[in-house]
Order: C-alpha cells, then structure tokens, then sequence
C-alpha cells in the first residue's frame, strides 16, 4: 500500500492518524513500483529514511468514501515544494496524477452522485460570489435533481398512462378524451416553466455578467470601472486617451459576479497605437452580455455617441443591449434635472457625475435588472446544457398537448413523452452519452 510505504503504517477506517510522511532511497534506484515497494516492506531497515513532512493520513473504506472506492487522504503541511515532494514520491511508488474531474466522474459512475451535481462540485470552485456558492452548494445537495427528477417520474407514469389508453383503443371508454391526460400535460408543463425560470436565474448567477464600457476619450471610462471597483484600478487623468488597452476588474454586485472592461476611447482620428486599443476595444465589446455607451453630456449626445461607435463597429448597437450614459452632468449645473433618466431610441440613458458622485445609484440598480437579480437567491444552480435540455423537454411536452387537442393521437402523444423524458434523464446522467461524461468532466479543475 503506498500509504503504508510514505510512513502511514496500518490506518484504520474513518480514524485520523499523525504520521511522520518519509521518503525512502536506495543505493540501487531512486525510483520505485507499487509491487516493489511490497517486495522491499521486510527490508526497510535498509533503506535511507528521509522525513519529507508531519501530518495526518484518513482511510475511507469502499463504499464510505466520496469515489465509493478505497480512498487514502493525506493532510499535510501546505508547503508548495513539501506537497510536491509528497506527490512526486507517491508516483514513485506506483500512483498516477487524476484526470481533470477524475474523482467527481468516479463518483457518478459508481452512483454516489448524479451528473447534476457532479457539475455543482465545478461551479462551486469556480463560483465567483457567495450567492453563486450558495446556488451551486444546493445543487451539489440535490435540490436541482430532486425537482428534474420529479417532473421526469410524471412523464414516464403518464407515458404508461397514454400508452395503456392504446392498448384499450376498444373498448367503450376513451381515455385519450377523459380530460386525465390533458391535466397532467398541463401540469408538467407548469413545472418544467417553473424550473427553467429558477434554472435561468441560476444559471446567469453561474455565469455572471460581462460588461464593457465604450466611448470617446475622456468621458469618464475608466472613473466609471474604478467606482464599481472601489479603488483607483484605471490610471486617471485629465489627459484625453489616458487608456490605451481593456482593463477588466470582476466585482460582485449584491451577489452576482460582474466583469466590467475599461477601454481605450474611439478616436476619430487615431493613431497607431490608438488603432490597436480600438480593436481590442471592438472585440471586447462583441463578446459582452451589456454594453455601457459613455458620453460626455455637455459636449457630446447620444446620438454622436452611437455615431462613433457604427463608425468602427456597423450595428454593433442592434447586436448588444446597450445602456448609455451621460456622464459630467454636473458641470451643466442640472444635477436633479432631465438627466436621471431618459430615452433615445428605445434606448435608456442615465445620467451621472462620478466626480459629485450622482445618478450612480440608478445606474447600478439598473444593472441588477439587466442581471435579473431580485430579493431572492435562486433555488439552485444551472448550466446551459441543463437550459437548452429544459427547453427541448418542454417543446416535446408542448407539441404532445397539441397533438392531443388536434388529432388524438396516442402513439404520437407517447412518443413525445418519452423524448422529453429523455432530455429531463439527460440533466442526471441516467441517460448520457460517452461523448457528453468526457465533455462534461474535462472542464473540470485537474483531480477533483
């Protein structure tokens, strides 16, 4: 046992035990196997000992353990080259490193855990806010594969309901036209829009926000990502093109995680370097949830603003949801004024003073609403793939009700019971494909 061989001795099971973790060499190799290791056990003493750390060694006995597997833990010192040590001596004797998601797919395969929450463990190492961890740690408890689960029992049962209603096509009684069917389509209905409403919030809990900030030199840019940042992160002066590169900062915006980009200012005559700046700005700006257009209220409007940008970017403003911002409202001496708020175009415009500190309120709030952020964490958390197998679930629910209503057709009806049944087993794992584990699982951070 190559814990027993590291200097861990007999462990017993769910029993802590300090051990003095030791590195053996030899004279004749400086590697070992597993097998040799108990070929070497009665010669110990002949071995040169060398204390690589103190810690303690727990032994989770199949199927008592995360994996369901034997599984050996070993705490020790958090020392980068000690840890390293330990590890390189550990595939000396015959260990090899995890795969990326190795000990979490384990765990699924040996049905200690269903795929949801497999995929929770991820997102909650990865969650970026404390309402994210939350949503992610209900999902890793079950609650999100408790209500799929629920809604993928009643598909099946009605599905043995609507097929039985076949088989006695007949006799005197017509189940297809008895109202039971169409009830409990309904109700399925109800539920699987219930979850994809809290899924959807979950999921955009998961995913954050992404928002890039765009506009002409020296409208107030990058005062904007520092007070959202809450530190001086952009170099601020009164100097036009202060900016030359994107500057991302993530901060969490009452539970949600929101990357915010500082850009360099659309020149209308730039030059080389600003050109490159401008391009990275662009491509910023395409990949973002948001877009916050910033203008300067006093000397420019809404509609130049919009202007600069179709110069570099043709419809980038029909592509993105776009906020504007009428920054400096503060030197036209109408604080309180018709800047709070307004429309051009359908689209909302804001108006601020970072240097007095107005209309940043509104602003934020009106972020929350884009993010869909109410006074409520959602239930649990969501992927996209568990989205778009929700939607397709619901289709299949929507088109038997047609079909139902329509033509009656039972084994149509069934048939679209048991493909939504199988896009609700999808989210779980009790119907997955090779292809989907190995996705899945490879995007997970190596070992867990």
């Amino acid at each position: 046992m190559i814990a027993e061989f590291l200097g861990a001795g007999e462990l017993q099971p769910r029993t802590a035990k300090f051990c003095h973790f030791v590195s053996r060499a030899s004279d004749s190799s400086s590697a070992h196997s597993q097998s040799s290791a108990h070929s070497q056990s009665g010669a110990n003493s002949q071995l040169k000992e060398e204390t690589i750390d103190t810690g303690l060694a727990l032994f989770f006995a199949n199927p008592n353990s995360f994996t369901g597997e034997d599984v050996v833990e070993i705490q020790a010192h958090g020392s980068p080259v000690t840890l390293k040590r330990l590890i390189r001596e550990s595939l000396q004797l015959g260990a090899r490193l995890a795969e990326p998601g190795e000990f979490s797919q384990r765990a699924f395969l040996n049905g200690r855990i269903d795929l949801a929450q497999a995929e929770a463990i991820a997102d909650l190492i990865a969650s970026g806010s404390e309402s994210a961890a939350r949503a992610a740690t209900k999902s890793l408890e079950g609650a999100f594969s408790k209500i799929v689960n629920g809604i993928a029992n009643r598909t099946v049962e009605l599905r043995k309901y609507v097929e039985a209603a076949i088989d006695f096509a007949e006799e005197e009684i017509d189940f297809l036209s008895d109202g039971k069917i169409e009830s409990a389509l309904k109700e399925i209905q109800i539920d699987i829009s219930n979850c994809l409403e809290e899924g959807r919030r979950g999921q955009k809990l998961l995913d954050g926000l992404s928002l890039v900030i765009l506009g002409a030199p020296n409208a107030g840019k990058s005062s904007l990502l520092n007070h959202f940042s809450g530190s001086d992160r952009a170099i601020v002066t009164d100097i036009a093109g202060t900016t030359r590169d994107t500057l991302s900062e993530t901060i969490d915006l009452d539970g949600l995680a929101v990357t915010i980009t500082d850009t360099a200012g659309l020149n209308a005559n730039p030059d080389a370097v600003e050109e490159l700046g401008i391009k990275r700005a662009l491509d910023s700006a395409t990949k973002a949830d948001h877009l916050l257009v910033m203008f300067d209220a006093n000397t420019d409007s809404a509609k130049s603003a919009l202007e600069l940008i179709g110069k570099y970017q043709s419809g980038l403003e029909q592509q993105l949801s776009i906020t504007l911002v009428a920054n400096k409202i503060d030197l036209s001496g109408d604080l309180e004024g018709h800047w709070d708020s307004g429309k051009y175009d359908s689209l909302t415009i804001y108006g601020t003073s970072l240097k007095e500190g107005k209309g940043l309120n509104q602003l934020t709030q009106h972020l929350k609403d884009i993010a869909g952020l109410t006074d409520s964490e959602p239930a649990f958390s969501a992927r996209t793939r568990h989205i778009h197998a929700l939607e397709s679930a619901q289709q299949h629910i929507d088109t038997g009700l047609e079909l139902l209503l329509s033509d009656q057709a039972g084994e149509l009806i069934a048939e679209e019971l048991k493909l939504g049944h199988t896009q609700l087993q999808s989210i779980t794992g009790v119907f997955s494909t090779d292809d989907l584990l190995g996705e899945i699982f490879s995007s997970f951070c190596v070992g867990k």
